[in-house]
């Protein structure tokens, strides 16, 4: 597979990312290049190798989820930058159009 201007344009599409022609290019060389690497893997002989399914044979032991301290509301907000007398103040992140 070799990637060239359409598909860095598709990838582009779906990422919702915008890249000028010189980024293009470079693109487009830096992911052929990670093909290429991804494709020397297949000179390698995996005969008779179970596939990976875990990195580790650990267990995770799990703990119970236990309340060690509480704060009250008045508390939390002492902390806080900004507040009114119930709420945190936060910037606004999400507009309506």
């Amino acid at each position: 597979m070799k990637i060239d201007k359409d598909t860095v344009d598709k990838i582009a599409h779906l990422a919702r990312l915008e890249f000028n022609d010189a980024d293009k290019e470079e693109i487009i060389k830096d992911m052929n290049n990670m093909l290429a690497f991804v494709e020397k893997l297949n000179e390698l002989d995996t005969e008779g190798v179970e596939p990976l399914v875990y990195m580790t044979d650990e267990v995770n032991h799990l703990r119970e989820d236990v309340v060690k301290q509480e704060i009250t509301q008045k508390e939390a907000l002492q902390n806080a930058p900004k507040h009114d007398s119930d709420y945190f103040k936060v910037p606004k992140v999400v507009e309506k159009k």
